[in-house]
């Protein structure tokens, strides 16, 4: 009865494209074990947060010293896209201050360690893609990418904090601004998400072939951070003072964890859509299907290696 079941619906889902490419995603996110890459991006992820904030802070408080409205304004949305704890870290996150060797010895440091999460990205982006060992970036330039990437993001949230201060001066009611925030948040994570799978992602690419992943992980992060932090939130207030600490760690690593399987996901469709490895089977035997995406990427990795190739030749 459950082969069956099993097999009408894997006949359904070879006949209609869209749940064709949802069930090759799928089943492409276990073959890349994907769900480990996520973790350790989780894991690097929770353990660069305060870092990255601290570089956050110490920039602006040198770069807006004579505004220091505009500073707490935008340090304040930082925050603000933390789940769990960003309401605690709000009088807690301060610059560094000190000697100037000091403070460049903190920041390098602090940005370094920040790196771990694109680096983490970066691999995980190699393995989706299967980027052979020996053509990966060095850790040179994965880290000057990752600093990139990292001060693309760093520009983009100042960037939607000033354009949501205007926003909001001009007057508008409260509908109005509703929607201009919403529609602000959106494109400003499809900003950041393009950003990070163009310069992370090692073959070079076309905008519109990274569209469709860079939209599912715009509109799922802009979910995760209302729909996750409000639940994380209501767990974490609930707590008792004993577990009080414990559900803070535990929720804010499960958001991260929960943003990173997304992000990975959205890696994945721009994949499967790419190469074409769709549709896939849903039985656990080897069908002609999967035999036929297992052929495509084959093929389509030897081909982002020969047009990859040709770049730098042109470039040299």
């Amino acid at each position: 009865m459950t082969a069956r079941i099993l097999a009408a619906a894997d006949t359904w889902q070879r006949s209609h494209a869209a749940a064709a490419v949802a069930v090759a995603v799928v089943k492409k996110f276990s073959d890349d074990r994907a769900s480990g890459l996520a973790a350790l991006m989780a894991y690097y992820a929770f353990f660069s947060l305060f870092p990255l904030l601290l570089v956050f802070v110490s920039v602006l408080g040198f770069v807006l010293e004579g505004d220091p409205s505009l500073q707490a304004e935008i340090v304040d949305s930082a925050l603000a896209r933390i789940p769990v704890i960003g309401a605690q870290l709000d009088d807690e996150v301060a610059p560094l201050t000190g000697s100037a060797l000091g403070l460049a010895v903190g920041l390098a440091g602090a940005l370094w360690a920040g790196l771990g999460v694109t680096l983490a990205l970066g691999r995980a982006f190699h393995e989706l893609w299967g980027v052979p060992r020996l053509d990966q970036r060095g850790p040179i330039r994965s880290r000057a990418y990752g600093v990139a990437a990292l001060l693309v993001l760093a520009a983009l949230l100042v960037g939607s904090t000033v354009l949501s201060g205007l926003a909001i001066g001009g007057g508008i009611g409260p509908a109005a601004e509703r929607l201009g925030a919403l529609s602000l948040a959106l494109l400003v994570n499809a900003a950041a998400f393009l950003a990070v799978f163009g310069l992370l992602t090692q073959r070079p690419f076309r905008i519109r072939e990274l569209l469709p992943g860079v939209i599912l992980a715009a509109v799922g992060s802009l979910i995760l951070q209302s729909v996750g932090g409000w639940c994380f939130d209501r767990t974490v207030t609930g707590a008792s003072d004993t577990y009080g600490t414990f559900a803070l760690v535990i929720g804010l690593l499960s958001w991260f964890w929960l943003g990173s399987h997304l992000l990975l996901l959205a890696g994945e469709v721009n994949v499967v859509l790419h190469r074409r490895l769709w549709p896939r089977s849903l039985t656990g035997d080897l069908e002609p299907a999967d035999r036929e995406a297992m052929q495509r990427h084959a093929e389509a990795a030897r081909q982002d290696r020969r047009e990859e190739i040709l770049v730098r030749f042109d470039d040299s």
